[in-house]
C-alpha cells in the first residue's frame, strides 16, 4: 500500500474545483485509493439521531421544518424527559448503534435546559456509547458544561458557502457557525459539521462548502454530507432535485480533502437507489444515520440498510473504532460490532 498522502488544512479554491470537476472515473478512484489509505472500504459507522425538542425555533433556515419564521406549519414540543432518551438509546443501541446523536431546535439553548441536557450525555456514555448533540449556538460557558458532562461529539452545520449562505438563513451568519465551531474544537470536544446540497446552490457553492471545511485549523471529525429533503411549507419546497452524480462528487470532494474525516452520508437516502448509495460509499462515505426518522424527515428502515450492507459487504464499526484499514483494528471493530447486535463476518 502506497503511504498516506499528508493532511493538508491549505487546500485552494483552484485545487478543489480541479479535484471535484475530474473526470467522474477518475474522481471516484482518487476518493476511494485515499479512503482505502485510512479506513477500512468495507465497514461503515451507524449513528442514531433523536429530536429531543421540536419546532419552534427562532432561526429562519429555509429549509426547515422546525423554523417558526419561514411559513412551516410544525408545532413546538418542550424539551422530552431524560429517561425518554435513554430508553430511546438502548433500543438504538441494540439496533447497532454506536453513537447517538441528539437534536434541539434552538437558536442556541437556554441556561435552565443545561441539566436536563448533561443528564442525558452522562446517561447515554453509561449505556457505552459515544455522544453527540446539536442544539444550535453555545456560548463558553455552556461549551465548558457540556465537555464535562462527557460530550464526545458537537455537531453544527456550516449548511452552505459563506457566498450562498445569506440565501438560506438571514438569522445568523456563516462567521457565528465557524465561531462555535472553533469554540467547541478549543475546549476540546470533536466537531461534526457538514451541510446540505441541492439547495439551489451552484456548483461552487458545493466545493466552497467543503474547501471551508477542509480550511479549518483542524478539520471536522465527522462530516454529513445531507441532500436537500423538501419539506412542505418551506420557502424551498419545491426546489429543483439535484444531480445524483453532483451530489457524488461532493461526497468523493469531501472524502479526498480531508481523509480522516468520516464522511456522513445523511440527510435525503430516503429517496436514493441502492445503486445511488452504493456509489456514495464507495466515492468514501463510511458513516450513515439509522433509524426511520432524522429529526422531522422520513429514513430508510433499518432492515432495508441491513439489506443493502448485506449486499455490498458492509460490516459495521463498533464503539470507538476508528474504521483504520488495519487488520488488528478491523477484527476489533468486527468484534464490537458484533457486541452491539450486528452480525458481521470475521
Amino acid at each position: 500500500m502506497l503511504d498516506a498522502a499528508p493532511i493538508r488544512n491549505d487546500w485552494t479554491r483552484a485545487e478543489a474545483e480541479e479535484i471535484y470537476n475530474k473526470p467522474f472515473m477518475d474522481l471516484l478512484f482518487e476518493a476511494q485509493s485515499v479512503h482505502r489509505q485510512h479506513y477500512d472500504p468495507n465497514q461503515v459507522q451507524k449513528s442514531k439521531l433523536l429530536s429531543i425538542k421540536t419546532g419552534g425555533c427562532a432561526e429562519d433556515c429555509a429549509y426547515c421544518s422546525q423554523s417558526a419564521r419561514n411559513g412551516a406549519k410544525l408545532s413546538a414540543s418542550k424539551l422530552i424527559e431524560v429517561e425518554r432518551v435513554l430508553a430511546e438509546a438502548r433500543k438504538a443501541k441494540a439496533g447497532g448503534a454506536t453513537r447517538y446523536c441528539m437534536g434541539a431546535a434552538w437558536r442556541s439553548p437556554k441556561d435552565r435546559d443545561m441539566a436536563a441536557l448533561e443528564a442525558m450525555i452522562e446517561g447515554v456514555k453509561d449505556l457505552g456509547m459515544e455522544t453527540c448533540m446539536t442544539l444550535g449556538m453555545l456560548d463558553d460557558s455552556q461549551v465548558f458544561r457540556l465537555r464535562d458532562a462527557g460530550l464526545d461529539y458537537y455537531n453544527h452545520n456550516i449548511d452552505t458557502s459563506e457566498r450562498y449562505y445569506s440565501e438560506i438563513i438571514t438569522t445568523r451568519t456563516f462567521a457565528d457557525r465557524i465561531d462555535t465551531l472553533n469554540r467547541v474544537r478549543e475546549a476540546g470536544m470533536k466537531v461534526c459539521a457538514g451541510g446540505i446540497v441541492g439547495m439551489g446552490e451552484q456548483q461552487m457553492d458545493r466545493i466552497d462548502m467543503i474547501l471551508a471545511l477542509a480550511t479549518l485549523e483542524e478539520h471536522p471529525d465527522s462530516v454529513p454530507v445531507n441532500m436537500l429533503i423538501p419539506m412542505p411549507d418551506t420557502p424551498l419546497a419545491d426546489v429543483a432535485k439535484l444531480d445524483p452524480i453532483e451530489f457524488v462528487r461532493t461526497i468523493a470532494l469531501a472524502r479526498i480533502l480531508m481523509p480522516k474525516s468520516h464522511v456522513r452520508l445523511s440527510a435525503g437516502r430516503s429517496d436514493m437507489s441502492d445503486e445511488l448509495q452504493a456509489m456514495c460509499f464507495f466515492a468514501g462515505a463510511n458513516s450513515i444515520f439509522v433509524g426511520d426518522t432524522l429529526l422531522t424527515a422520513d429514513n430508510p428502515e433499518e432492515d432495508k440498510d441491513q439489506m443493502l450492507f448485506d449486499r455490498l459487504g458492509i460490516t459495521v464499526m463498533g464503539v470507538g473504532c476508528d474504521g483504520s484499514h488495519s487488520e488488528n483494528q478491523s477484527k476489533t471493530c468486527a468484534v464490537s460490532a458484533a457486541e452491539n447486535g450486528e452480525v458481521v463476518s470475521a
